[in-house]
């Protein structure tokens, strides 16, 4: 018996691209699912459909290969679309008994247990998306020969979720693909375009008949080329991904051992007008139907409509003279940076009630590019939306991604009750066109005339406020008011309109008293500088300085002339609205 240690939880940056780059040498797969209930989950597992193992030598240890498994959630809602509860995965290795050597990768695997010819992991929750399901250490078995093969099937099990059962092959000795770095300048600027010459070798004990390329690149970089024998798809903009394009190339032809290829016209990397941090990912495998419906892994590809993609050889030398089946070194990957900016636009809202009421608003920013900004390999939140509330009014909701602080922005123990400032992280990756909306409820406890709270999109640094890529600072910077004296029309409230339209991308008009933000120490609206951790890291930390204050305000001395302007605001606003949203 086997057991591994307990799996560490996957940094975020597992769902970077270079996470991607190993989840295209062992992309999700499966065959159809059975039809389900709709409220039914269907989970696929992926992996490589083939992984060729080093034959047993005649001195000395064998060398291993790892097969990696992967668990993909389908659904696109990141919220709410995780499955919670606990799961159990069997793996028989039946099949490859007298081929392979199989244990448990350890670091790759939640808890697991080898007894016999089955394998089973346990764990809880699938969250949307690709997670790794467990990781194999594989050696050919003691009196296996060149071209004995075995299958290893996964089938899983849970209440109230389906698992589409997976099989991946071990096969003794086999082609060994490795793909060449290329020397690639990684200082760019937009629209800059570079020659991929493309080239690998086959160091295996055997021909390649065919082969996989594949190319996944972000969305700063594009290849203009479609190419008819590849097919192409693009993540989900509604995904928090980096938004990489993927091509799958089938290339035909029998690829002996010892030689070297290259592509008989070289690729085209151009970087965009939205590149900013990027990166380009080439990888090479033996092609099959089954590795290309593994690479699919069910997303939609269409099919390029240009020339045919084709592989030469270089040069030729003998046959290998040891193995080196290695499926790390079929890939390879390079980062891009670009001399690029992005205009990160922050928008409030008007809005207004009577003492004692609830009220909605919208805030948050727009990036209105023209690059996208994305921290593939750190995986770190791109800025924060940071938000003080405005005088005389309480939130009752806040959106999950929002953490409470103090009002100097220090750590809050308490995160139920209302706090006078809020801290609220984007993701890992903002696009051109995109940004973070943020729905809040406030209670109005007084009512006040121009109450106002300062939003000012920043980096997750307070010590180091700017963000880096943002020529415009002043528009970083806008305002939710509460009973506002110019009847909610949204003119005073951000540089973005209601519903979060982009903005026009101009500073922000502030309440009379709120001190200029170009003064402020911290970059943001009369905030003053602290120590500390990072704003709304994990672990709940909110850090640095206090916003505006909240700008021009004035009591109303009368609780029925408070109802009654109230009640004004509120049918002037709701008409305000209704007009701009028809104009």
């Amino acid at each position: 018996m086997t057991r591994s240690t307990p799996r560490t939880v996957l940094h975020r940056a597992a769902g970077s691209l270079a996470a991607a780059g190993l989840l295209a040498a062992a992309s999700l797969a499966g065959a159809t699912a059975p039809a389900q209930a709709a409220d039914t989950p269907v989970f696929t597992f992926g992996g490589p459909a083939e992984t060729a193992l080093h034959p047993y030598p005649e001195s000395g240890k064998p060398k291993s290969s790892k097969v990696g498994i992967t668990l993909y959630n389908p659904s696109e809602d990141e919220e709410n679309g995780g499955f919670d509860g606990y799961y159990s995965l069997t793996f028989d290795l039946s099949g490859v008994a007298g081929v392979a050597e199989v244990k448990i990768d350890g670091e790759a695997s939640p808890d697991c247990e080898i007894t016999g010819t089955k394998a089973v992991c346990e764990d809880w929750g699938v969250r949307p998306g690709s997670q790794s399901a467990a990781g194999f250490v594989v050696t050919a078995a003691d009196g296996s020969e060149n071209g004995d093969t075995g299958t290893i099937t996964v089938t899983g099990e849970a209440d109230g979720a389906t698992f589409t059962p997976f099989t991946t092959r071990l096969t003794v000795g086999g082609p060994d693909l490795v793909m060449e770095r290329l020397p690639f300048k990684t200082e760019l600027t937009p629209g800059e375009k570079q020659q991929a010459p493309i080239t690998f070798a086959n160091r295996g004990t055997r021909d390649a008949d065919g082969v996989l390329l594949t190319l996944r690149y972000s969305r700063g970089l594009d290849i203009p080329q479609r190419y008819s024998n590849c097919e192409y798809t693009v993540d989900d903009p509604g995904q928090p991904d980096f938004g990489s394009t993927t091509a799958l190339c089938s290339v035909e032809g029998a690829f002996e051992a010892g030689a070297t290829y290259t592509l008989a016209t070289p690729l085209t990397l151009e970087a965009t007008e939205r590149a900013y941090y990027d990166t380009f990912l080439y990888r090479i495998q033996e092609d099959s139907a089954a590795q290309r419906t593994a690479q699919r892994a069910g997303a939609a590809f269409e099919r390029g409509t240009g020339g045919v993609l084709k592989a030469v050889p270089v040069k030729k030398g003998p046959a290998a003279r040891s193995t080196d089946l290695d499926p790390y070194d079929n890939q390879q990957d390079v980062d891009f940076r670009t001399k690029n900016t992005a205009d990160f636009v922050a928008y409030g809202d008007d809005v207004a009630g009577p003492e004692g009421s609830t009220v909605k608003a919208d805030i948050g920013f727009r990036n209105e590019g023209p690059a996208w900004i994305g921290h593939i390999r750190s995986g770190e939140d791109v800025a924060t939306v940071d938000f003080t509330v405005p005088q005389g009014a309480s939130v009752t909701s806040k959106p999950e991604r929002c953490r409470a602080v103090t009002a100097d922005g220090k750590y809050r123990e308490d995160q139920t009750s209302p706090a006078p400032r809020y801290v609220c992280n984007t993701s890992m990756t903002v696009r051109d066109g995109s940004g973070l909306d943020l729905p809040f409820e406030l209670r109005v406890d007084k009512a006040m005339v121009g109450a106002s709270g300062a939003v000012t999109v920043r980096n997750t640094w307070l010590q180091n406020p700017k963000l880096p890529f943002d020529p415009k600072p002043a528009n970083n910077t806008a305002y939710l008011i509460l009973n506002g004296e110019g009847g909610g029309d949204g003119s005073d409230s951000g540089g973005a309109t209601e519903g979060g339209d982009g903005g026009s991308g101009e500073p922000s008009t502030p309440p009379t008293s709120s001190p200029d933000p170009e003064e402020s120490e911290s970059g943001t609206s009369g905030s003053t500088t602290s120590g500390g951790s990072s704003a709304g890291t994990a672990g709940g930390s909110g850090d640095g300085g206090g916003l505006a204050s909240t700008g021009s305000i004035a009591l109303i001395a009368s609780g029925t002339a408070a109802a009654a302007l109230a009640a004004g605001l509120v049918l002037f606003t709701a008409a305000r609205r209704r007009a701009a949203r028809h104009s």
